[in-house]
């Protein structure tokens, strides 16, 4: 794969870029706050961890009904997500501890999940993060059957109605990747992803299969031998644990990227994307629902996404109060900084954007409220 480069001429996003990091660095240095995580990850570690694990061993334990063991792998799927989103999230980005063991103690995490760290990493931190929103580089907007999440892959008449059962799709998300971390191993193994970063893909194999044989043997193998639950009461009750976890994450990520005035970017033959790196974070980023306390306790930050993106190693627990100051940084330099006021408004803005996908057309929606008289060449 071709590597990108980030050029522009424009030397206002130089300075933004370098502004926006200063003006966060001294943030932190005139508090005296550290940039990982504190007391508010630790509950946010603990409840998820309770609701996932600590359910699961009230069903195994507690004789109940069917009916009352269906809603309990609902609150599971709640649990799964938010692992996903405020455990193993932060720790493979190396921002959950200054502590590079608990780091890799709370990524593993997501071997509970049943999926694999170092797919993780390749797809989300060095692809995501690096290439975010570029046809052919951020897997999150390739084309995913009925879904067309990019205005650069083909059209077809499946997608016509996608604003609609995108969402049972979303679904799917954790499931499918109890067997596509093979195949997407086996691409970064083509694609030399493996060996520059020194990964034995072999082991790297063996270990995805004994890591996802124990798992389906804890969740399916563990509820049949140990429950009076049928075999595929057992089943129903996986599906809908997934399902619920793999809508929620799919939904909230694409809320932050695949929404009104998020762009989206092709490279040119010579690979380059004509901004600098971070104004190019800027245009293909969103945030929503600053201001919900709870929805930024339960999703881990992910709607901070600007400063995700701007800061991946610093923690979530501190987006509330470095967003004014990104913010604030983007309007002096005449930066749109894309806010999405609520979760409906984010998610109506999500549904829109499908809705436009899924008619085939390239338009990027309503343009965002400009902060400051626009960058020269700003697109």
């Amino acid at each position: 794969m071709k590597q990108l480069k980030f050029v522009s001429d424009d030397v206002r996003q130089k300075e933004f870029a370098a502004a926006v990091r200063t003006n966060v660095n001294d943030y932190f240095k005139r508090t005296g706050v550290s940039t990982k995580g504190n007391f508010f990850l630790v509950t946010q570690t603990v409840a998820n961890l309770l609701a996932y694990l600590g359910t699961f061993v009230l069903i195994l334990t507690v004789p109940m009904s069917p009916w009352l063991a269906l809603p309990l792998s609902v609150l599971m799927g709640f649990g799964m997500a938010g692992i996903g989103m405020c455990v193993m999230h932060d720790a493979v980005h190396g921002s959950y501890s200054t502590s590079a063991g608990l780091n890799k103690l709370m990524g593993g995490t997501m071997y509970l999940l049943g999926s694999n760290v170092f797919n993780w990493k390749v797809q989300h931190n060095l692809m995501h993060h690096a290439y975010t929103n570029i046809e052919g580089y951020d897997e999150d907007i390739a084309a995913k059957g009925p879904i067309r999440l990019s205005e650069f892959t083909p059209w077809k008449k499946i997608h016509r109605r996608q604003h609609i059962h995108a969402f049972f799709f979303y679904g799917l998300m954790t499931i499918s990747k109890l067997t596509n971390d093979f195949k997407q191993l086996a691409l970064y193994n083509k694609e030399g992803i493996t060996q520059r970063h020194h990964i034995n893909p072999t082991w790297e194999y063996v270990k995805m299969l004994v890591v996802k044989g124990g798992y389906l043997f804890a969740f399916i193998g563990l509820p049949v031998i140990l429950t009076p639950f049928t075999w595929w009461q057992v089943l129903i009750g996986f599906f809908i644990m997934h399902w619920t976890a793999g809508c929620i994450l799919s939904t909230v990520f694409q809320m932050a990227h695949v929404v009104e005035g998020a762009k989206q970017f092709k490279p040119d033959a010579d690979g380059v994307i004509a901004a600098e790196w971070a104004v190019h974070e800027l245009r293909t980023t969103s945030d929503f629902a600053r201001g919900n306390a709870l929805l930024n306790w339960y999703i881990g930050g992910l709607n901070f996404q600007i400063e995700h993106h701007l800061f991946p190693n610093i923690c979530h627990v501190h987006y509330r109060e470095i967003a004014p100051i990104v913010e604030r940084t983007a309007k002096e330099f005449g930066f749109v900084y894309n806010l999405k006021p609520s979760f409906s408004a984010a998610f109506h803005s999500h549904v829109n954007r499908l809705r436009q996908l899924g008619e085939g057309g390239q338009g990027q929606g309503p343009t965002p409220v400009v902060m400051a008289t626009p960058v020269a060449g700003h697109a």
